[in-house]
């Protein structure tokens, strides 16, 4: 998934070129160019005494008043049905409602939590033009590292980044992390941001084969090495919120759909999970290989107050998972009519409130109206 800050308007500029790229030219854009790099050229940054990954990006603060405000959009699915109706209409929508909501809602920073296209209608001569990396973002025609080059490309205020060398398995380079601190002063941050590449799709090629759709094991020895240098540079873990995006939900979730309540989890309840791409694999032999991962996000990773995932269209509530003792949240969709189904409703974003580092609300908006608290 992807990242900005929402600190300049520069950053409104950046993003609503990105999502204009996407209306009228996805079969039809002129060819980007070719930019060769590794995946450790896109990774972290380490310096000296100074566990800064953005050297070169302004600092992610709280405001003066002691609040940090997060809208996210997922599954906006860009360029879907272009031989269609609907398709163009939808992407146009999508645009103007993303330039009326952010600002209206002024959010400190945003999150595209995943599938911001629609990868299986992209032509190898433009698929990079647009940028994202989860499941409908690996194909035949694309892949996650080649949409992290082109965002870090055309994006000065993208914090999206690539992990090391050998972290995140086959199509899933995009783990990484954003510091927020309490104010351009600050020593170290209070606030964690964590964002993971849970994959799926295809991979590129000729001989295209299913990319793995969960994020994979070696994710597990990343978390533990980061936090660990946290804590080193930056004193106990307990000292720091921590809030995780993840686009396909862990098979763990699977289990919280039976037991919801109406009323201490509202919200729409439409995707049942274990059921073809709602809730990753289908395959039971792959079922709970996102185990390392889930279980070192929960035991390294202090003061999680929530795990936030994408994918499934159709739902948009929150449930507590008693092992781990974790908030889980589906965000829903913000595509304008995404995969069409009107029992899923109308375009929603998620937006997260916190004030004093302390996680007070998370609420569902539509144009920019609250529907929803949870």
């Amino acid at each position: 998934m992807s990242s900005y800050s929402t600190s300049s308007d520069a950053y409104f500029t950046m993003l609503f070129m990105v999502t204009i790229v996407s209306l009228g030219q996805l079969v039809c854009a002129a060819p980007t160019a070719a930019v060769k790099y590794d995946q450790a050229s896109l990774g972290n940054v380490r310096t000296t005494g100074n566990l800064n990954p953005y050297p070169d990006k302004p600092r992610i603060t709280f405001r003066p008043d002691g609040t940090f405000k997060i809208t996210v959009f997922s599954d906006l699915h860009f360029g879907e049905g272009p031989d269609t109706i609907w398709g163009p209409e939808q992407d146009s929508n999508s645009t103007r409602l993303m330039r009326k909501v952010l600002p209206e809602e002024k959010p400190d920073f945003a999150v595209i939590n995943g599938d911001l296209i629609t990868g299986e209608n992209t032509f190898r001569e433009n698929s990079t033009t647009l940028v994202d990396r989860i499941n409908h973002d690996n194909q035949v025609n694309i892949t996650h590292l080649e949409e992290i080059i082109r965002e870090r490309q055309v994006s000065s205020f993208s914090y999206t980044r690539c992990a090391p060398p050998g972290v995140g398995g086959e199509g899933g380079p995009g783990n990484y992390w954003v510091p927020v601190y309490a104010n351009e002063e600050g020593q170290h941050p209070v606030l964690i941001l964590w964002f993971f590449d849970s994959r799926g799709g295809f991979s590129p090629g000729k001989n295209s084969t299913a990319v793995p759709d969960w994020v994979d094991s070696s994710v597990a020895e990343w978390i533990e090495s980061e936090t660990a240098s946290m804590e080193d540079e930056w004193g106990p873990a307990e000292s720091r919120g921590a809030l995780a995006f993840v686009h396909i939900p862990p098979h763990v979730v699977q289990s919280l759909q039976s037991t919801l309540n109406h009323t201490s989890n509202p919200g729409l309840n439409a995707d049942t999970l274990g059921q073809g791409s709602t809730q990753a694999t289908t395959q039971d032999s792959d079922t709970g290989k996102d185990g390392p991962f889930w279980n070192a996000l929960n035991k390294y990773i202090k003061n999680l107050h929530a795990v936030i995932s994408g994918h499934d269209h159709g739902n948009e509530w929150c449930s507590r998972e008693t092992a781990q003792n974790v908030i889980f949240c589906f965000d829903k969709h913000s595509g304008y009519r995404c995969m069409p189904d009107q029992s899923f409703g109308e375009l929603i974003m998620l937006q997260i409130w916190w004030l004093r580092r302390i996680l007070v609300g998370l609420w569902y908006s539509q144009s920019g109206i609250h529907v929803n608290d949870s």
